[in-house]
């Protein structure tokens, strides 16, 4: 008899880690070691309300004429609003894509937020976000992330004439453009020079306010500084028979939460290639924005 209750005390005291929600991590009281904290962050900004409509009028030239739209379900709707992208837990997954388009080309900016949880009871939610990022750092070909080994095989790669080898370490099939291809061309925003009633000549000046690298600048796929905990930037430049589209896709982690800033332009004049310094600027200043959303909390 004594040996039957010892057993049902034993049986309740191991059912007291269910409690806490989706968000606990298995293993009750009775494990050995400690469980690792929960991640920083528990909720998620509303993705088409999380950037600022200031800044999608720069990245979506020629939408405020989207507005009024004949034959649109919603002809009243903004193209700023954003269409929020399908998830089947908003509670850790969000997202929100918008579109603009005129007769010169098309821009399409895409944001997704993922909440990591981890259910390994010894790796907290912000180490499995550590992991994840690092895997889609690596699927791009980016350094994972706190890697030294960029810094080293720059070192081993100079030739000893003092000069940056950096541009040598450029994928060759990533389509990223280098600053002297992607200014080589008449018209590198051709969607901008819509906005300015068609003038070609000032296609070039047109994104001054833009915060555009400078031309020495390295718009290699590389690690970015400054955007959350860790991030990447990759630029693809692809041919289509029906144009041709350059890709922007930069991801960031803070604490465990994974942020994906897709921004893209597609051009249908084989001869005007967008330009990848004023796309990854477009990009960085949406990632900015979201960081900040996180930053404050």
């Amino acid at each position: 008899m004594a040996l039957t209750l010892a057993g049902g005390l034993t049986a309740c005291t191991g059912s007291s880690g269910e409690d806490g929600g989706d968000d606990t991590k298995p293993g009750g009281a009775s494990t050995s070691t400690a469980a690792a904290p929960p991640g920083k962050y528990r909720t998620l900004p509303e993705p088409c309300g999380a950037v600022d409509t200031g800044t999608l009028k720069k990245l979506l030239p020629g939408a405020e004429g989207e507005e009024t739209g004949s034959g649109d379900a919603n002809p009243s709707a903004s193209p700023y609003e954003g269409e929020p992208t399908v998830t089947y837990d908003t509670d850790r997954r969000v997202g929100c894509r918008w579109k603009s388009a005129t007769t010169l080309g098309t821009r399409h900016l895409t944001v997704n937020m993922e909440r990591v949880v981890s259910y390994d009871p010894a790796i907290s939610d912000d180490e499995q976000a550590e992991v994840l990022y690092d895997e889609k750092a690596a699927k791009a070909d980016i350094p994972a992330s706190g890697s030294p080994s960029a810094e080293s095989d720059a070192d081993s790669d100079s030739d000893g004439s003092g000069e940056d080898s950096g541009a040598d370490s450029e994928k060759p099939d990533s389509g990223s453009a280098s600053p002297s291809s992607s200014s080589s061309h008449k018209s590198a925003d051709p969607d901008a020079e819509a906005d300015k009633g068609g003038d070609e000549e000032q296609t070039a000046e047109g994104d001054e306010d833009a915060g555009s690298p400078s031309p020495g600048d390295d718009l290699s796929p590389r690690v970015l500084t400054g955007i959350g905990d860790t991030a990447y930037i990759d630029d693809k430049l692809d041919t289509a028979d029906s144009g041709v589209h350059r890709d922007i896709t930069l991801v960031f982690r803070t604490a465990n939460v994974i942020a994906t800033v897709e921004y893209d332009q597609w051009v249908t004049d084989k001869r005007r290639l967008p330009d990848s310094a004023e796309l990854q600027e477009k990009a960085q200043s949406v990632a900015r924005e979201l960081a900040e959303h996180f930053s404050d909390n």
